[in-house]
């Protein structure tokens, strides 16, 4: 989170106003620093599965690498990989939402749930509904990606039963 931070506020401090207050840079930033778990997960799920044993007879009956990697362990290895991916999607909003809530991430006019949440703040008291609505929408997104997430983990893994 701190190299979030550090990176967002470099950004905003630039003189360039295509990198200073859009969303392409929060994207980005984003993006390269949450990159490192897939990728770990990736690599676990292919170091798991080229010691299968489907994958030991594509490689006795003359298979090459790339065809054992294309054709029998990249779509293995599919389902985590997606389940994964939804559910970073929801901490990508979550994260813009908490850098625009702080005000490192999109910068105001753009409308954004946690620009919404910042200007809601002086209101709360007699304006509740203008930080509820856009929490809500936040939560509600979140949870039905993650909903996404579940549903396609049960509809690709034909390993897990629930």
């Amino acid at each position: 989170m701190f190299l979030l931070l550090l990176f967002a506020q470099l950004l905003r401090t630039t003189n360039n106003p295509q990198l200073s207050g859009g969303p392409l840079p929060i994207i980005v930033i984003i993006g390269i620093l949450s990159w490192m778990g897939v990728a770990r997960l990736v690599r676990g799920q292919f170091l798991a599965l080229k010691t299968k044993e489907f994958v030991e007879a594509a490689r006795m009956s003359g298979a090459h690498s790339r065809r054992i990697m294309a054709r029998h362990i990249l779509p293995n290895a599919a389902s985590p990989i997606i389940v994964s991916a939804t559910l970073r999607v929801g901490a990508a909003i979550i994260t813009e939402s908490t850098l625009s809530f702080l005000g490192f991430g999109v910068q105001p006019p753009a409308a954004t749930w946690g620009n919404m949440l910042k200007n809601a703040q002086a209101q709360m008291t007699y304006a509740p509904w203008t930080a509820i609505f856009p929490g809500l929408a936040i939560f509600l997104t979140v949870i039905a990606i993650n909903y996404i997430g579940d549903g396609l983990r049960d509809a690709l893994d034909p390993q897990h039963t629930d």
